[in-house]
């Protein structure tokens, strides 16, 4: 197959190009430039999409042998993705930057145009298998559980499967994937793997929000309505917090309280018990499958709600264009704009964007 290798300039993408090289396919190497500001340097594990990153990437690319080009989907990125992210967090939502960058950059506009070129399919160092079942391909879990990446690309359609690659994914461990980019003479062999959101590589997200959305201070309330205390920008907060509340009020039994609810309308943020977060049921109305639909209404399925969650086994039910799903124990923590992924066994049926939540426990009179 002709091969357009998406190479970031870490290790994992890296040798996911040099499999392919070696399966004997046509491949082409190809680093997104996602930031037309983008940092020179990386700050160990934090940032990518770095000017350094692009080096390595084409480092890696010249050790294997393979053209290499530099796209900038800048702007895309900025319009898909880092847009999104500050539009949820001003509607009160939490969401995945990760989710919508494979959504709509990795799997869309990188894959639209690789296809536009005559490329076969994009290939990428995501930890994840396809496997040809008795309804077309499927989307399954990584062999290497610590590293299985099938959560974030649960956004995936058939039609985008059709054309992806995922040589890393029958890998039983990541220390196998850095041995052998070290023996094929790959510089970024021992390089530090990426975390946190790639467009704050500081890690401070509070303070990048306030730059671009702004700090008003406003209440925060317990779940009966009363005051608690202040906080300087409702965006700041997100469900299942604990730290940083500055509550002026103690909790009567002396407990630790958590952020229950985010309201931006109001520019409240509710806090109460753990035991409160305690999620009965969660709903979306913006819901793909990776593959064939599943073919009933109602259907038994395991539901992760977070890229390193524990799946749960739930019942899934779809009506009035609505996917409502509820686990046989309560989700914990669960925020509107988060993900669910839904699984059979190993295999990815597909996802929805959180928009409602049931809460398991009552509200106090």
């Amino acid at each position: 197959m002709r091969i357009l290798a998406a190479m970031s300039g870490g290790v994992d993408s890296a040798v996911a190009a040099a499999r392919a090289v070696e399966a004997g396919h046509d491949v082409v190497g190809v680093h997104l430039a996602l930031s037309r500001a983008g940092g020179t340097l990386r700050a160990g594990s934090r940032g990518c999409c770095t000017v350094e990153d692009a080096l390595d990437a084409r480092r890696a690319a010249d050790r294997l042998g393979i053209p290499f080009y530099v796209w900038d989907f800048s702007e895309r990125f900025r319009d898909d993705v880092v847009a999104d992210f500050i539009a949820e967090y001003q509607a009160g939502r939490t969401p995945n930057p990760c989710m919508r960058c494979n959504e709509k950059i990795k799997f869309a506009a990188l894959l639209e145009r690789a296809l536009e070129l005559g490329f076969d399919a994009v290939c990428t160092g995501h930890y994840a298998t396809l496997v040809e079942g008795e309804d077309g391909l499927e989307l399954h879990r990584a062999s290497d559980a610590a590293k299985d990446q099938s959560y974030v690309l649960g956004v995936l359609t058939a039609e985008q499967l059709a054309h992806t690659y995922f040589p890393l994914g029958t890998t039983p461990s990541k220390a196998i994937v850095r041995a052998e980019a070290e023996a094929r003479g790959l510089t970024v062999a021992q390089k530090p793997d990426s975390h946190d959101i790639c467009f704050i590589p500081d890690g401070d997200t509070r303070g990048w929000l306030a730059e671009r959305v702004g700090a008003e201070k406003g209440e925060i309330l317990d779940r009966s309505g009363a005051v608690v205390g202040t906080h300087e920008g409702a965006h700041a907060f997100t469900v299942g917090q604990r730290r940083g509340l500055q509550l002026g009020v103690p909790a009567p039994d002396g407990k630790p309280r958590f952020v229950l609810e985010v309201r931006p309308v109001t520019n409240t943020v509710v806090v109460g018990p753990k035991e409160a977060l305690a999620t009965a049921q969660i709903a979306g109305e913006r819901f793909t499958w990776a593959g064939r639909p599943p073919a009933e209404h109602a259907f038994d399925c395991d539901v992760q709600i977070r890229a390193h969650a524990d799946p749960v086994p739930a019942r899934a039910e779809i009506a009035g264009g609505l996917l409502t799903v509820t686990p046989q124990t309560p989700f914990d923590g669960v925020a509107p704009g988060q993900t669910a992924v839904l699984y059979v066994g190993t295999r990815v049926l597909g996802q929805f964007t959180i928009d409602r939540t049931v809460s398991a426990a009552p509200v106090p009179a």
